[in-house]
């Protein structure tokens, strides 16, 4: 399965998550509130930038699969099991 990002590059994504940092940090200190908590959201861009590599260089179809299954319902052994369809399909929608 190949994840398509509309044309969105690593470094793209990585300029973005850093500007968004940034103004969450200058909305934090500008609050101008001591004494109070507060929290600091930051991601690591290196570890988006290769989460999104790897997703972009993977393949399309994964071709061992498709071959097996094909072997399977060519060869009359694929058994369809309703129950554990129905129950993946109501865990999704959960």
């Amino acid at each position: 399965m190949r994840i398509d990002l509309s044309n969105t590059t690593a470094s793209q994504l990585s300029s973005e998550l850093n500007s968004k940092r940034v103004t969450a940090h200058s909305a934090t200190q500008s609050s101008g509130v001591n004494g109070e908590d507060h929290a600091t959201l930051t991601s690591d861009s290196t570890s988006v930038g290769s989460l999104v590599s790897t997703a972009l260089s993977s393949p399309e179809v994964r071709q061992g699969m498709v071959d097996s299954l094909r072997k399977t319902i060519s060869g009359g052994q694929y058994k369809v099991d309703p129950a554990s369809i129905a129950s993946s399909m109501v865990g999704e929608s959960e």
